[in-house]
């Protein structure tokens, strides 16, 4: 065996003593530091949960990772004392020890588009949620529609917390089916960054006005890798950003984490719009088909309980997400349902022409008068095109934005004489 400085260490035992004269009968934990020594003979250690005390003595147990991606000469090797690459390991070698065989290790990830160090505490997908959370187009969803439009009401959806349901939804069933909570919670919380302003309204207005159409998936992506920090895009790992992509239809994502985000991206969006056309008036819970009922439940809490179950329990073998043909059946139904009830309701849904008509003459505004947007799309203007440039910008509005735009556009102000 070579020694040890020469490895990539994650755990050892050591017997010996410490450099501060306390007597150590036996050690375990996460080597920060190895000089010399191989099993059965002297090396000197120091381990992560004693700090920096140095350690002599004779090495009883190794463990050796599977060859790693990530290089042992950190930028920061000064500053923490090599720590932030053995914490990195070590995080990696958690997933590897209580995760199915199935998940997507972060350790066997694609990697990012332009690679950077690793942190001292998180995984690469942990930090890919916290890259997500921190965004600003995170932040607007907070003031985009869901279903309704600019509901008057405070405990109507949002575009934001339908993200926090499907994001807890899918770590749910992640959790029970021993698969990374991590890669499933960054897909979630990024699946939707690219929606428009006004819920699928305005993306039929965007689809009416681009050539080739317009997709809020696409545009998540887009967000992600283009427009957020400004321009720079926050450089997101492979299996993130095919989890964005795949979210709502077409091939299904490579993972099973990016697999989960898609089924519960529908069985959340289902259930609270059915939650939401209840407290608005639009439909009953009478109105729901009963053979539907007795299939997923009867109340917001049953239903989601069956379709979470069901997948787990169709989901424990193979590398695909399934559902039971039953329940499969009964949610298809309920989501024709919704759409007859709710999503082509006059009353739910009368002021949508309205939305689409304003991101319309939006639209036409600025391919026109191009000089008008923002300095931060003007170099999306000069790269990629007027069009291109205008669609990033009203898909990135939230709905009180693009209504102050359009009057502001469109609307003559009061003349005050004072």
């Amino acid at each position: 065996m070579a020694k040890l400085a020469e490895q990539q260490i994650h755990r050892l035992t050591i017997e010996g003593y410490a450099s501060d004269g306390s007597g150590v009968a036996r050690l375990e934990g996460m080597v920060v530091f190895v000089q010399g020594g191989i099993r059965g003979e002297a090396c000197m250690v120091r381990l992560t949960h004693v700090g920096r005390t140095a350690l002599w003595g004779t090495v009883k147990e190794i463990l050796v990772p599977s060859p790693a991606r990530v290089e042992p000469d950190c930028p920061y090797y000064e500053r923490c004392g090599g720590c932030c690459y053995r914490h990195m390991t070590y995080a990696e070698e958690l997933e590897r020890q209580i995760l199915s065989p199935r998940a997507c290790l972060a350790a066997q990830s694609k990697g990012r588009a332009v690679d950077i160090p690793p942190c001292p505490m998180r995984t690469c997908f942990q930090r890919d949620v916290d890259r997500v959370v921190h965004s600003k187009a995170f932040r607007r969803l907070m003031h985009k529609t869901q279903v309704f439009l600019q509901p008057e009401g405070d405990h109507y959806r949002t575009r934001m917390t339908h993200t926090l349901e499907v994001s807890g939804i899918a770590r749910s069933m992640a959790r029970a089916l021993g698969l990374n909570q991590d890669l499933t919670e960054a897909a979630a919380l990024a699946h939707d960054l690219g929606h428009t302003p006004f819920g699928h309204a305005g993306e039929r207005a965007l689809s009416r006005m681009v050539e080739g159409g317009f997709r809020h998936y696409e545009q998540s992506l887009r967000v992600v890798d283009r427009l957020e920090r400004d321009g720079a895009g926050l450089n997101l790992c492979y299996e993130v950003r095919d989890g964005i992509l795949r979210h709502t239809t077409g091939p299904m994502a490579e993972t099973l984490e990016g697999q989960l985000v898609r089924y519960a991206d529908k069985i959340a969006y289902i259930n609270h719009d059915i939650d939401d056309a209840m407290r608005g008036g639009i439909i009953y819970p009478t109105d729901i088909p009963v053979h539907i009922s007795q299939v997923l439940g009867f109340t917001h809490g049953e239903r989601i309980e069956r379709l979470v179950l069901d997948i787990v329990a169709n989901s424990q073998e193979g590398m695909e997400i399934h559902q039971s043909p039953e329940v499969a059946k009964a949610m298809a139904e309920l989501k024709n349902f919704m759409f007859e009830a709710v999503y082509f309701n006059p009353k739910a849904k009368g002021e949508e022409s309205k939305a689409e008509d304003m991101i319309c003459h939006m639209f036409e505004y600025y391919c026109k008068h191009n000089d008008k947007l923002p300095c931060e799309y003007q170099d999306i203007l000069v790269r990629e095109g007027v069009e291109r440039a205008v669609t990033d910008y009203i898909a990135g509005m939230s709905d009180a934005y693009a209504v102050e735009k359009f009057e502001e556009l469109f609307i003559p102000m009061r003349w005050m004489i004072k």
